[in-house]
């Protein structure tokens, strides 16, 4: 069955990407693309403030909650993955790891580069997260077979690692999701993905 993947964000009940039109007003993205990042091993210096860092992105889209209740339903994770095997962990284009050092996750070293970043979601928040080597289309194409868009056609063939993912309940809703370095040095750190009342993240360290 033909899936209508350029409007899938991820979140399902989506209707398009765009919203409508507001008179006088430019369309605004439903899920609009962010990157969160990090720079470490640098060094500060006093007249060019912080030089020689290393950079780690994660790049991804931002579905926004809109009243929906998204992890407290029996079938949330079918609902979130949108008939693709697991999710992807954000919306429209597959979310990516864009790391210039090695990282190492889960005992595995991760080379530097741009990895695609999926979660395998299961009950009782015993979520996984995929680090894995499939390209990511940045515009949709359905005739490239070597590249994901979303989590659609993923297989795990191509995973780098799988590593279970420490899922805490927040004291608050958080409307629009994001994924963020927590707790960061130039050791390592934590990458946290919040939305809603979750927060789920994985720790890893700088490979030397």
């Amino acid at each position: 069955m033909m899936r209508w993947r350029p409007l899938a964000i991820g979140a399902a009940g989506s209707a398009a990407v765009l919203t409508v039109v507001l008179s006088g007003q430019p369309r605004r993205l439903a899920s609009p693309p962010a990157v969160s990042a990090t720079e470490i091993l640098g060094r500060h210096d006093e007249r060019e403030g912080y030089v020689n860092g290393k950079w780690l992105e994660i790049r991804y889209g931002r579905p926004i909650k809109r009243g929906r209740d998204l992890f407290g339903q029996p079938d949330f994770a079918d609902a979130l993955a949108d008939g693709a095997p697991v999710w992807r962990a954000g919306a429209n284009q597959s979310t990516r790891l864009v790391s210039e050092v090695p990282l190492r996750i889960g005992g595995k070293t991760i080379p530097a580069g741009e990895h695609t970043l999926f979660i395998d979601l299961a009950p009782k928040d015993r979520w996984t997260l995929i680090v894995s080597d499939w390209p990511a289309q940045i515009t949709y194409d359905e005739s490239n077979k070597a590249a994901l868009w979303g989590a659609y056609d993923y297989t795990p063939d191509r995973d780098l690692v799988r590593v279970p993912m420490r899922v805490e309940r927040l004291p608050y809703s958080f409307d629009q999701l994001a994924w963020e370095f927590l707790d960061m040095s130039d050791a390592g750190g934590r990458m946290a993905l919040l939305w809603d009342r979750k927060l789920a993240s994985v720790p890893f360290i700088v490979a030397r």
